[in-house]
């Protein structure tokens, strides 16, 4: 058993506290001095369904969840609506225990909870074998037995932390102090008691582990954040007064700590009736002068498809979020998935003028929401962030000084009513709106209210006042004009400091190539397998419209070789780099995986070392391999 890092597993039903036990303990152990990286999994219920939350914690930065676990917390489903074996989906009490172990690592450590599963269950389940088998060490404890002394069932949670600190030999304090800090009245003091209740038992316990807490020391001061938090604080911070939208998971969390936010900077949030009405609303926000974003998940974002495509036809700027989940359809909502991509990149209607950033977790999150904020209204165009439950989820620990930017109001090329009176006007008055010949294709623009600055706006194709006009030179002038601006994007991203992310030699012979939420999972299988010996580089992609073409192009003709690692069943990313750089199509193969969990580090590696040995055939592994062309 190795001590070089903690993965912790509580598992129980959704109702149970999972999460916000979970994230206390992941604070606790970032307060000790290590780095956090934590993975959700829960089930699209209300309460009641198997739910578990991994922290794992080192003494070095973590970018990904592990290679399955090593301490078990399983409280089992209090609000199990099938307890009965025969029922349709089996005994959903007990599923926290019994679908956990097999991912439980060797010398792993299991309590569990006697107050819900009996001898009979337990025994059932061959646990008592199993554990024999792979060295795993188990301590029954009746959690729910010290939280009723002390106060309710619901402080079984508590009672499993108590046991857990005591049996890795954690400084108990570090959940005294969280206790005191979120609770108060008897709900603190009974929680108080029922940890040093569990803790004081557990010393009693016969210790057949070697399993302990990995030591470190941090020398910044760290936050624990996740991507959703990034999203919010990253758009309040570039000048964003304006949301709109309808909940939607995962999009809901961005949604409500803008909402929670938003009036202590003078901002406006507004919950509206479905999602055409939130992407309406917030661009009619923007066209009035204030930076507005909305955004959805799934089906919801296919209904902003119209008001995304006036965006691009009146070119007002506005910032939408699509927080993918598993698909088509409701699909698996709370489940993380990279499917949407071509959905993102190409709703709406017509040839598209938008600019799509994908980032890969909490700092690219808060830095490309504020680059699609700020592109978007420098250049007058869409952006969308597009992320997954994965990075929504997921908590880091991230230095808090991270986040100690200035903020940014300008709205771009807006013109001062002292600008507009030297602009151009029609004869009539109004004000050149859509200038054909303007630099870089970004016409400046007014925002109502302005003297001299009268127009119109429509979705319809328009001459350079607003007027609708289908004469075929004006329609290629303006549409012309409105694609110039990717190409100008693209110029001004790749002169600044890249988006995409590197990990490996710059010589190495073989590549692999990713984007969004899987990178920091990729870049530890690739540090793996050049300790054992391959030459592996990775490249992450964050910017997926306009496509990053220079550093894909250096990228892949510096490799023989190269595997595309993404979270769907059709290999979108690669379906995008081929349509790009059609050349390199014989150097790509695919690893997919849409089973509902993000990939492990040692999945890709596997799946690397198979596709070299050219093996479509993975034994043991959940993700598919699809050869390059032509292969």
């Amino acid at each position: 058993m190795t001590d070089t890092e903690l993965i912790w597993r509580i598992a129980g039903g959704s109702g149970d506290g999972i999460a916000s036990t979970s994230q206390n303990f992941a604070k606790a152990l970032m307060r000790a001095g290590l780095n956090i990286f934590t993975h959700r999994h829960y089930p699209s219920r209300i309460r009641g369904g198997h739910t578990y939350v991994e922290v794992r914690a080192k003494d070095e930065e973590v970018t990904s969840r592990g290679d399955g676990y090593n301490f078990l917390l399983s409280l089992g489903d209090s609000f199990a609506r099938n307890p009965a074996e025969d029922a349709y989906y089996g005994n959903e009490e007990r599923k926290p225990l019994a679908e956990n172990l097999d991912e439980l690592r060797d010398g792993g450590v299991i309590v569990y909870d006697t107050g819900l599963f009996d001898e009979d269950e337990v025994a059932e389940l061959n646990l008592e074998e199993r554990a024999e088998e792979n060295n795993w060490h188990v301590y029954p404890v009746n959690l729910r037995e010290i939280a009723r002394e002390h106060g309710r069932d619901v402080m079984r949670n508590t009672a499993g932390v108590g046991i857990t600190a005591a049996l890795l030999g954690m400084d108990v304090s570090y959940f005294e102090e969280l206790i005191t800090q979120n609770m108060s009245g008897d709900i603190q003091e009974d929680n108080l008691n029922v940890l040093a209740d569990a803790y004081e038992q557990a010393q009693e316990f016969e210790f057949t582990h070697d399993l302990e807490v990995p030591t470190g020391e941090n020398e910044q001061e760290l936050a624990l954040m996740n991507g959703s938090q990034s999203i919010a604080y990253g758009a309040i911070d570039e000048g964003c007064r304006f949301i709109a939208g309808y909940p939607m998971t995962p999009w809901t969390e961005v949604f409500t700590i803008m909402s929670q936010h938003m009036g202590k900077f003078g901002g406006v949030s507004e919950q509206v009736e479905d999602e055409i009405a939130a992407a309406a609303m917030a661009l009619g926000a923007s066209h009035a002068g204030v930076k507005a974003m909305s955004g959805s998940s799934g089906g919801g974002f296919a209904l902003m498809s119209e008001p995304l495509g006036l965006a691009e036809m009146t070119e007002t700027p506005i910032v939408l979020l699509e927080a993918m989940r598993a698909g088509p359809s409701t699909g698996m909502p709370t489940k993380p998935e990279q499917g949407d991509l071509e959905h993102v990149l190409y709703t709406s209607q017509g040839d598209s003028a938008r600019v799509v950033f994908a980032p890969a977790g909490v700092k690219e999150a808060y830095e490309q929401t504020r680059t699609a904020f700020e592109i978007a209204y420098d250049y007058q165009i869409p952006a969308i962030v597009v992320y997954d439950q994965k990075i929504e989820g997921e908590l880091r620990s991230v230095p808090v000084d991270f986040f100690d930017r200035e903020t940014n109001p300008d709205l771009g090329k807006v013109l001062s009513e002292a600008e507009i009176k030297e602009a151009a006007h029609h004869e009539s008055g109004a004000f050149q709106r859509f200038d054909p010949d303007a630099e870089d294709g970004v016409s400046p623009r007014t925002v109502p209210g302005q003297k001299g600055g009268r127009h119109l706006t429509s979705g319809n194709e328009t001459n350079d006042y607003g007027h609708i006009d289908e004469d075929p030179d004006n329609r290629v002038a303006h549409m012309s004009r409105r694609l110039e601006k990717l190409d100008t994007i693209r110029e001004d991203l790749d002169e600044g400091e890249t988006n995409q992310a590197y990990r490996g030699p710059e010589d190495a012979r073989y590549g692999i190539v990713t984007w969004g939420s899987q990178q920091g999972t990729v870049f530890e299988a690739v540090d793996r397998l050049n300790d054992e010996g391959h030459s592996v580089k990775a490249i992450g992609v964050s910017d997926l419209m306009p496509y990053p073409e220079a550093e894909m192009t250096e990228f892949l003709e510096s490799v023989e070789e190269a595997i595309v690692v993404e979270m769907n069943a059709s290999g979108q990313f690669k379906g995008l780099t081929q349509k790009e750089l059609g050349r390199f199509g014989d150097k790509l193969s695919s690893l997919l995986k849409y089973n509902g969990n993000p990939f492990e580090p040692a999945e890709i590696v596997e799946g690397f070392e198979a596709s070299i040995d050219e093996e479509t055939d993975i034994p043991g592994n959940s993700t598919t391999f699809v050869p390059a062309a032509g292969d």
